[in-house]
């Protein structure tokens, strides 16, 4: 005799929405759903991407999310977009987006964009956008985009996760908590320790 076992399950949605009870203090992969009886259309809205994000900061540039903090009503459908300013010489700095892929479209300006691939060959892909021109970022690697034009550009990106995540390099390595050891990021870089204190207090 043998004995054999199944496992059975819905790869899609099983309900119309889940909108995120955003008040709930259960912990789960995503956000548990409120009752859908409660569910009203600003669930599913979102104002102010027409509203230039304030890049009046040392990058030069401002990304205005629209993840499921500020739609409840994308909780679990996989995707979420952001818009992102930049003032002349902006930069969106390298970072990643740990959950998702990400495609951009330019709608002003012009912008330098690239990503790097992974060891052991960490391949440079990059592009001059313009007006129109699209340009996708694979999930989890290190990307970024630079304003290279005279005048502000702005772009929206869409991207294949309620809740991306993003961590950029810089952030992470001067500022984590607890702090990360000064001779780890010296050794990491090839560089002083007196380099390292320079470059965390520019961050704190």
């Amino acid at each position: 005799s043998f004995f054999v076992a199944c496992l059975a399950a819905d790869s899609n949605n099983i309900l119309d929405f889940c909108v995120a009870d955003i008040y709930s203090h259960v912990f789960v992969n995503g956000a548990p759903c409120k009752d859908p009886k409660t569910a009203h259309a600003d669930d599913f809205y979102f104002t102010g991407l027409d509203k230039q994000g304030n890049f009046s900061n040392p990058m030069g540039s401002k990304a205005t999310p629209v993840y499921v903090q500020q739609i409840p009503g994308l909780n679990t459908l996989g995707l979420s977009m952001v818009r992102v300013d930049f003032a002349p010489d902006g930069l969106n700095p390298p970072h990643t987006h740990p959950r998702a892929s990400e495609i951009m479209t330019l709608l002003e300006g012009t912008l330098e964009v690239g990503f790097i691939g992974t060891a052991p060959d960490y391949r440079h892909f990059s592009k001059i956008l313009n007006k129109g021109d699209v340009f996708v970022f694979p999930m989890g690697l290190l990307h970024y985009q630079r304003n290279v034009g005279k005048v502000n550009a702005v772009a929206i990106a869409a991207l294949n996760s309620q809740n991306p995540g993003t961590s950029s390099i810089a952030p992470a390595l001067f500022t984590s908590k607890p702090v990360l050891n000064d001779e780890i990021i010296s050794k990491t870089f090839l560089f002083d320790k007196k380099n390292v204190a320079i470059l965390r207090s520019k961050f704190n």
